[in-house]
């Protein structure tokens, strides 16, 4: 991180040790205080810097029209709805709408004045406080790179990014190429490392070492070509988990020394396309990318412009002459004009030292934020704990009580919220439970206690409780500062009956599916087994349970091994009355999807058999839309909804495969259309609301057709042609 170059052709340049042709400083500049100032302080060229903070500005001004929400930033505010947030500090609110847009107007300005290098100081202060302030709005939408981008703006600001490639050095001359100090790389270096790093140690957790936190990427098809060797655990827990692990650890290393940059510059390369195609993240990939040429030679784009023909340059940044000095930078005293270091110095030495000690501290300051800790550690989004939980969750129940007259009620889960993040983090579960208790009185419910049955499964463990169903959230204690006493512990004693799961699960047919639930002493799980699961038993794995069927009245008690089956269209009761927690498992088969299954086989059958004409029998009228050529008509005219749907089911299969099959134009066409709504869409609500803050709000007739003509879609919109069958099915799940 400490790599740098003296680019002041007047020094006088000592014959250089090997410490210093491998790291960039020798030990004696550690020797004192007042060296490692004028090793921080040593004048560097800006070339590198100036191009990162135009990447980044850009790739900025491109996330907060997508990942930020500007192009539907009026559904993520909803301004004026009863909807409950999550803001860092509960008293934090969204300005009115019309203010909003605003503010990403000044967040917008401030990218773009980064990007360009103009009113450089101003722009980065535009960005950063209106950033932080979305940031912190919601809790909901933090994640790690996220918090990265602020870290980065924050750093910017107190840097001298803009003395190259940039609109002020065009307008103040002393700023123009000149010098940065090289306590301006270092920390970006050193950010970038610890994002590589910390995210490597994170993944020394068993889950992820034994390939258990992402394993479902396997069977992604950027991961295709492994399989052609490996199997698909095999590709799991070898590339997968063991590549991650590995590339994390090494990353920050690779790209800092220059023998192995080259390979290193490669690695991380691949690893961030393939992650830009298998996860929503935005511009995180691409910034990532950007940040790989800081570990190179300060002067590098002057090498890599001065390539291009000279007609260019005048577009090009400046490759000729070299840095001018800069009162920002510590020269040698034996060079003409070299000056002792000043308080400005030293201050942006200490500054550096406490910044990076802070940065290694906080993923591991968990012990501080014990409020924050469910299931895995700390305040969300500054861990670098990137990809190392999946969870899914099964079954969750929010209980009503009124205050004053006893009454029960249920509420739907997500009820007043867009979000789904507060089921995983008991701070926002709090915040949500004492929203509920604010609107639920407007529904003639007074003083309302509210409770949460929420089952999740993390890596692939048993299905289980994170919090006390018993306890009233509203009332209960929670802070920042002290462990949450309604958490409920994770089994991880159970944790090796994962092995077991897949020897289940690998014995059964594809009909048949099957959930594993654990649960502690003295509480019981409430379920209803729908009418499509007409075949449905629970197997118990480990404990005792008694299972109460509700219609019968009766109570039956099960012992390890036992099993039983189900009533479907009824509710049952499973008590764990065992000492130590119990372990337990539905199988179940959908009867209805079973069925529509067999059915589309024989309309298959069918379809194949008159095409090709070997089909002897006559069609009945319900099945002639089957051999009509226009499909989305066919689909229209047909009376049997079997024949409907499996029509309707061809016709997404052929639309997926055309969009698999299409060809590099046809994908960058769909791509270019998309981002052209989506970019519409922002710039016409924006302007809207901006003409509403100068010129006050217009007849609502006209607003209205405002808004409709930004929400207008692209005229072959596509829908998820990817949904599984059982979702056009309406699959009844447990």
């Amino acid at each position: 991180p400490l790599r740098g170059q003296d680019t002041t052709a007047q020094a006088v340049k000592p014959p250089e040790g090997r410490m210093k042709r491998i790291f960039g400083f020798e030990k004696e500049d550690f020797s004192s205080w007042h060296r490692i100032v004028c090793l921080l302080n040593r004048p560097t060229d800006p070339a590198a810097l100036g191009i990162f903070r135009c990447m980044f500005g850009m790739l900025m001004a491109i996330d907060i029209t997508q990942e930020r929400g500007l192009s539907h930033l009026d559904y993520k505010y909803l301004d004026g709805a009863p909807i409950c947030r999550f803001p860092l500090f509960s008293s934090l609110e969204p300005l009115p709408m019309d203010w909003m847009y605003l503010v990403y107007v000044v967040m917008f300005l401030g990218s773009v004045g980064i990007m360009l290098g103009l009113f450089y100081r101003l722009s980065c202060l535009m960005f950063i406080a209106t950033y932080w302030y979305v940031f912190f709005l919601d809790k909901t939408a933090w994640n790690n790179h996220s918090y990265l981008y602020g870290l980065i703006g924050f750093q910017l600001t107190l840097m001298d990014a803009n003395r190259y490639w940039s609109l002020d050095g065009l307008m103040k001359p002393k700023k123009r190429n000149a010098d940065v100090p090289l306590w301006n790389y270092t920390l970006l270096r050193v950010q970038i490392f610890i994002v590589y790093f910390i995210a490597g140690i994170k993944k020394l957790d068993a889950d992820w070492v034994e390939g258990y936190s992402m394993s479902y990427l396997a069977h992604h098809w950027l991961f295709e070509p492994f399989q052609m060797i490996l199997s698909v655990d095999q590709v799991s827990l070898l590339v997968v988990h063991g590549g991650g692990l590995a590339l994390d650890l090494t990353a920050g290393y690779l790209l800092f020394f220059d023998a192995t940059r080259p390979f290193g510059i490669v690695f991380v390369s691949y690893f961030h396309c393939m992650n830009s195609q298998l996860f929503s993240i935005g511009m995180f990939a691409y910034t990532m990318l950007a940040t790989s040429p800081l570990f190179c030679y300060p002067d590098w784009p002057r090498r890599f412009f001065a390539r291009f023909p000279a007609p260019l340059w005048v577009l090009l940044p400046i490759t000729a002459p070299g840095p001018q000095p800069s009162s920002s930078c510590v020269y040698p005293e034996v060079q003409k004009g070299g000056k002792k270091p000043r308080f400005r110095h030293k201050l942006a030495t200490v500054f550096a030292f406490i910044y990076v000690v802070e940065q290694f501290f906080l993923p591991y300051s968990h012990f501080i934020t014990q409020g924050y800790n469910n299931w895995t550690n700390g305040l969300y989004g500054y861990s670098w704990d990137m990809m190392v939980h999946s969870r899914s969750h099964q079954h969750v129940k929010i209980t009503y009580k009124d205050g004053t007259t006893g009454e029960v009620g249920y509420l739907n889960p997500g009820v007043f919220t867009h979000s789904r993040r507060w089921k995983d983090h008991g701070d926002m579960l709090k915040q949500y439970a004492v929203c509920l208790s604010a609107n639920l009185p407007r529904y003639n419910i007074t003083e309302p206690e509210i409770y949460f049955d929420i089952w999740v499964s993390i890596n692939e463990r048993f299905q289980q409780r994170i919090f006390d169903p018993r306890v009233d959230i509203v009332k209960a204690d929670w802070s920042p500062f002290r462990p949450n006493p309604w958490l409920m512990p994770l089994l991880v004693d159970l944790s090796p009956w994962r092995t077991k799961f897949q020897e289940i699960e690998s014995s059964l047919d594809n009909q048949t599916e099957i959930v594993f639930i654990a649960d502690f002493p003295g509480l019981h799980l409430e379920n209803f087994v729908s009418e499509d699961l007409g075949n449905t038993s629970v197997q118990v794995l480990q404990g005792q349970v008694t299972v109460e069927i509700t219609e019968e009245n009766k109570n039956y008690t099960l012992e390890t091994g036992q099993q039983m089956k189900l009533p479907h269209g009824a509710y049952h009761k499973v008590y764990t009355v065992s000492e130590g927690p119990s372990c337990y498992m539905y199988v179940y088969v959908n009867t209805t999807e079973a069925a529509l299954q067999q059915n589309f086989t024989r309309l298959l059958g069918i379809q194949e058999r008159v095409r090709n004409g070997t089909e002897t029998e006559p069609l009945p009228p319900e099945l002639l839309p089957l051999i009509a050529t226009d499909d989305q008509g066919s689909e229209v005219n047909a009376t049997d909804p079997v024949v409907q749907l499996f029509l309707r089911r061809q016709r997404r299969m052929k639309e997926v495969k055309k969009r698999r099959e299409a060809n590099v134009m046809e994908r960058l066409n769909r791509f270019t259309v998309k981002k052209y709504y989506l970019l519409r869409r922002g710039f016409l609500m924006t302007s809207i609301a901006l003409r509403n803050l100068a010129f006050g709000l217009p007849p609502v007739d006209q607003l209205t057709r405002e808004v409709a003509f930004a929400n207008m879609k692209e005229p072959l919109q596509e829908a998820n042609q990817d949904g599984p069958l059982k979702e056009e099915a309406g699959h009844g799940e447990l």
